[in-house]
């Protein structure tokens, strides 16, 4: 087995429990602690559960990304940047941008601090709901270009 392949097997499994996490937290947990606690304690339901995740997500998407940048490098794929029919590329790495920065920047330094100090618990969670859900609808919509693009459908 060559290293593009290996790359592309810890890539796959990595965007796999890394988005299917996302999906589970955002179609499974959120709902249930809306169902299940009123809205002034649902954001510190949520913070109970979320930390286990967040220290899994990290090594997914740093998994990910590590993958991803050594089979473009590698495959010497560089220029599928400048085409926009590989669009689902660009979208691919601001997906990654976007969690990146959220797991390794934006939560610890930022909003950690924020959520637990919050004088509006339920529209933080409220809003954060939102978050999650556009996030998973682009996370579809990359995932579902990526798989057709790879595959010559796009």
């Amino acid at each position: 087995m060559d290293d593009i392949t290996i790359a592309r097997a810890i890539h796959v499994l990595a965007v796999l429990l890394w988005i299917g996490g996302v999906a589970f937290v955002t179609l499974v947990v959120m709902p249930s602690i809306r169902a299940a606690h009123p809205p002034a304690d649902r954001l510190a339901a949520f913070h109970k559960l979320e930390g286990r995740f967040a220290a899994q997500a990290r090594i997914w998407v740093l998994l990910a990304g590590v993958s991803g940048f050594w089979m473009v490098e590698r495959g010497q794929m560089w220029d599928r940047f400048a085409d926009l029919r590989f669009w689902w590329m660009h979208a691919m790495v601001g997906l990654w941008a976007i969690f990146a920065a959220m797991l390794f920047v934006i939560e610890p330094l930022f909003l950690h601090r924020r959520m637990e100090d919050s004088s509006q618990p339920a529209a933080d969670f409220d809003r954060m709901e939102v978050v999650h859900r556009g996030l998973l609808g682009f996370a579809v919509i990359t995932l579902l270009g990526a798989v057709a693009g790879s595959h010559g459908l796009l």
